[in-house]
């Protein structure tokens, strides 16, 4: 029987429960298999216990989107622009930028 890539995870995750790689990893394959409570409770951990790991805002803001808590979104994508700009990612930072002014612009 072949192991899921969740359950690969899942397992990892088990030796490494603080590992904000395998957090992120789990998010986003719940996130792929519809779990979107799994995906944000990842994500939400995320944020909150790895506040430099600056790929989860994008996904995270746009999570938050998906799920209409526009407000949620608009401070993750402003929480991960400071993150970006201080990390000075300006790529990480445009595309938060960018997903941010698209968001507020009829705010």
């Amino acid at each position: 029987m072949q192991i899921s890539r969740l359950e690969k995870l899942l397992e990892f995750i088990k030796n490494e429960p603080e590992d904000p790689f395998l957090k992120y990893a789990l998010a986003t394959e719940y996130l792929r298999i519809n779990q979107t409570d799994k995906a944000l409770e990842y994500y939400e951990d995320l944020v909150n216990n790895h506040r430099d790991y600056a790929g989860t805002y994008y996904h995270l803001g746009k999570l938050y989107e998906a799920l209409g808590r526009k407000q949620d979104a608009i401070n993750t994508y402003e929480t991960g622009m400071k993150v970006t700009r201080d990390q000075h990612d300006n790529h990480a930072f445009s595309e938060l930028q960018g997903v941010y002014n698209e968001l507020t612009d009829d705010y």
